[in-house]
């Protein structure tokens, strides 16, 4: 793997070199003016020659580039309980470090929608909340003093817990590792302080446009009554009690949802043993079933977000995407790096460079592992060109419809996403991480190695193709939010225009009021 990197860089150290001496003889040596600057052959009179490559591409030509090597990152070992619990073993013993990851079926996407936000605050007490036998703060002590992390968190579809220590103290942290996840203890007082906290979110969700505009942005693409779209109110973290936390963690973790990765500078039958003595006799429990959600766009149109402090528009175009399990994933994927991938794609190069229209701009058809992505084409603009970027964005994705992408687009494309891919998975633990994402949403375990290939034998014809079944700009609800005084009537000329209220409800009870908790604070019991 390093090998391959050193290689990469050594190949693109040379071609900047090369380049830069050609262009300093070929452009400014010889005194040659700009091509912009030439006249134009006169249609009709003047007959215009074939074009000449320049010294500077002659010189590239001459640079063989070997391709890639085979990619071949180091599996890790698969055990499988007899509870069901599965784990992989990742060996690295470069540094005499330890860790290891439980990823667990269940996440917020679960949890009623009364109740928004339980997720948030599980996945925090569970660890500050501490054990039977010690507080969360003694666990800092403890864990302090050996330079050791054992972490939780809660994810749309799953909770989290994790260890990381040097070697020599994994005897222990391990312990520790296990008593939280089998007997945490949601202490109240951790509870309050975790759901005062999400009240202080909750107050400052509209002080930044973007957030505004992302959150606003779920909603019209998957309905706002979605699972993955739904947002924390005071009334819906307020419900949530302690009862709620120990319910939750009697239901999801159980061997049967749980998937654990344990990497780093250890024997593997050692481990194995170990792993099987802690965790074999733990009853498997029912393993969580998988939600039906439906997804609901919003019809097409104009959505806007009045925000009066700012300057410039947040637009974003959106829709229902598709999976990484749909075959059209791989064409998908290079279509959206000639689209709005990056510096060289269209909407790049012709909106911001060309036309100065953006501060950002790209996007793309999304895709998700276990659910629908999310369509998303987003610009940033100074309010007097709002109308003008909207214009633009359906411009170029009609324009991509009419016209498919280059040979040379596809080459930068699939350089791109192939030369970017190797470092997503540069060490051992990525591979690992990687590698139990594909077990958790049932994904064959040679999709890391396929990849590439899949890519590599996307056609022109399909990237035409896949443009044409996912992009629909009609379709698409629109989302601005800006200043609606310095924006004037551009919106209107576009057509209807349905405004957004994202004022945020009043705690219950407490009509005009801060969130509740503010006004007595209480300090965490150690």
């Amino acid at each position: 793997m390093k090998g391959l990197m050193n290689e990469l860089a050594r190949k693109y150290s040379l071609l900047a070199v090369v380049g830069v001496l050609c262009l300093s003889s070929a452009a400014w040596g010889q005194g040659q003016v700009p091509t912009a600057n030439k006249k134009a052959p006169v249609p009709g009179i003047q007959k215009t020659a074939p074009a000449q490559k320049s010294k500077v591409e002659s010189a590239l030509d001459q640079i063989k580039i070997p391709a890639l090597p085979p990619f071949q990152p180091q599996e890790p070992k698969r055990i499988q309980l007899s509870n069901g619990m599965v784990v992989f073993l990742q060996e690295n013993h470069e540094l005499p470090l330890i860790g290891g990851t439980m990823r667990i079926r269940g996440g917020s996407i679960e949890e009623p929608a009364d109740k928004t936000g339980l997720t948030d605050v599980y996945g925090s007490v569970w660890r500050t909340g501490g054990t039977k036998t010690k507080t969360g703060d003694q666990l800092d002590d403890y864990l302090e003093a050996r330079a050791a992390k054992v972490e939780t968190s809660a994810n749309d579809d799953s909770t989290v817990i994790s260890f990381n220590c040097l070697k020599e103290d994994f005897n222990d942290v391990f312990p520790v590792f296990n008593e939280l996840l089998r007997e945490p203890a949601f202490r109240q007082d951790k509870i309050d302080l975790v759901k005062r906290q999400l009240y202080g979110v909750i107050s400052r969700r509209n002080d930044d446009s973007d957030d505004i505009a992302q959150r606003e942005a779920v909603k019209l693409a998957y309905g706002k009554d979605n699972p993955y779209a739904r947002i924390e109110e005071y009334a819906t973290v307020a419900a949530v009690t302690r009862e709620d936390l120990v319910n939750w963690h009697e239901k999801y973790v159980h061997p049967a949802n749980i998937i654990f990765g344990v990497w780093g500078d250890f024997d593997p039958v050692q481990m194995e043993q170990l792993i099987r003595k802690t965790f074999e006799s733990w009853p498997a429990g029912t393993k969580a079933v998988e939600p039906n959600i439906e997804f609901t766009p919003a019809k097409p149109g104009i959505y806007f977000v009045a925000k009066n402090d700012i300057d410039q528009s947040n637009i974003q175009m959106v829709g229902v995407g598709i999976t990484r399990k749909n075959p059209d994933f791989y064409a998908v994927t290079v279509m959206n790096e000639i689209l709005g991938g990056g510096f060289a794609s269209r909407l790049f190069a012709n909106l911001r460079s060309k036309l100065g229209l953006a501060y950002s701009v790209g996007g793309g058809v999304g895709s998700n592992w276990d659910h629908p992505g999310m369509d998303d084409f987003a610009a940033a603009t100074k309010s007097s060109t709002t109308k003008e970027m909207i214009e633009g964005l359906k411009r170029e994705l009609n324009d991509l419809l009419v016209h498919p992408p280059t040979p040379a687009e596809m080459k930068r494309a699939k350089d791109s996403i192939l030369n970017s891919f190797v470092f997503n998975f540069d060490s051992k633990q990525k591979v690992l991480a990687e590698r139990m994402r594909y077990e958790f949403y049932g994904y064959p375990p040679d999709f890391l190695e396929t990849y590439r290939s899949q890519i590599e034998k996307v056609t022109v014809e399909d990237v035409n193709r896949v443009a044409k079944k996912y992009i629909h700009p009609e379709n698409y609800p629109t989302l601005v939010v800006g200043n609606e005084e310095q924006i004037g009537n551009q919106l209107t000329s576009l057509g209807p225009v349905t405004p957004i209220d994202i004022a945020i409800p009043p705690p219950p009870g407490r009509p005009g009021q801060g969130a509740p908790g503010e006004a007595h604070q209480q300090q965490p019991s150690k």
